[in-house]
């Protein structure tokens, strides 16, 4: 028997991380109910055993726990408080989680609202890319109370390895919010490391491979330094996607009365990337633009 058998769960949101996601929760034997912006990718996973939802407020109606994995803060107001949305549908006692990456204050008044609906709300922000989430190896970071985070517990374990309930509701997001910082600015020292390594003369591979056994050694250099030096930047987390969390995490920073100077630079480095129409590309071809840098 599968982990989640007899167990229904909404999915909104069936994108580069969701889709994997959705099927994984199939897998474990959950009864998904699903609903997208695309229908493609609808019509295929019914194919598997999904069933198709008309709206947000239609998932919400049929399932006691609903996941959302969407793109940004916005689409997730959208989906949550609009037309037809998830908070008119929802059935009391049920619980929301938020695992894509939202803005830390938004997030706190989506839970707002979900709990003056009667629900409760998990934000669970996840680590790992498409790769963690095809693998079910994602690292998630949840907020939220006690009760609710073991109520959704369960699902995590079938979507992920390394899980953490890190305080509540927002905190989620709080500890996704410094993964992107430390991400987009490890991925701007492996970038111009290995330009500097293979404009030197030296290839960058062996200096990878070298630099894997000692203190340099990071996730980020062995999965996107992989993909710098084979010049494969096919998303697996978009330059787009890494910007935009950047962006909300200086605005956050600034509502805190801080500043993060060495990621204002890397976002102006992302800037430039999305400048180039680049945005679509996996974050590491951040590598891309330093070598375009270097050759104008």
């Amino acid at each position: 028997m599968g982990a989640l058998n007899g167990r229904t769960i909404g999915f909104i949101g069936l994108g580069l991380m969701g889709r994997p996601m959705a099927e994984n929760l199939l897998a474990a034997g959950a009864n998904v109910v699903g609903h997208n912006r695309s229908q493609a990718v609808v019509e295929e996973l019914s194919a598997n055993g999904l069933t198709a939802a008309a709206s947000p407020k239609g998932v919400a109606q049929v399932v006691d726990t609903l996941i959302l994995m969407l793109p940004d803060t916005d689409t997730v107001e959208h989906i949550l408080r609009g037309g037809n949305g998830v908070i008119e549908g929802l059935r009391e006692g049920g619980l929301v989680i938020d695992m894509g990456t939202t803005a830390v204050m938004a997030t706190r008044e989506f839970a707002a609202a979900v709990q003056e609906a009667g629900c409760d709300y998990v934000d669970a922000p996840v680590s790992g890319g498409a790769v963690g989430a095809e693998g079910a190896t994602l690292s998630i970071m949840a907020g939220g109370s006690e009760q609710a985070f073991s109520c959704a517990r369960p699902i995590f374990e079938v979507l992920g390895q390394n899980i953490n309930h890190v305080g509540d509701v927002g905190a989620g997001q709080v500890t996704k919010t410094v993964n992107q910082v430390i991400v987009g600015l490890t991925i701007g020292a492996v970038s111009e490391a290995l330009v500097l390594a293979e404009t030197a003369g030296v290839d960058p591979a062996k200096v990878r491979e070298a630099l894997m056994g000692g203190f340099a050694t990071s996730r980020i250099l062995e999965l996107h330094g992989k993909r710098m030096i084979e010049n494969n930047f096919e998303p697996g987390g978009r330059a787009k996607t890494q910007h935009k969390d950047m962006f909300e995490a200086i605005e956050f920073a600034s509502a805190l009365g801080i500043e993060l100077p060495a990621l204002n630079l890397n976002l102006e480095l992302y800037d430039k990337l999305l400048e180039r129409g680049w945005g679509e590309l996996d974050h590491s071809a951040l590598y891309k633009l330093i070598k375009d840098i270097q050759e104008s």
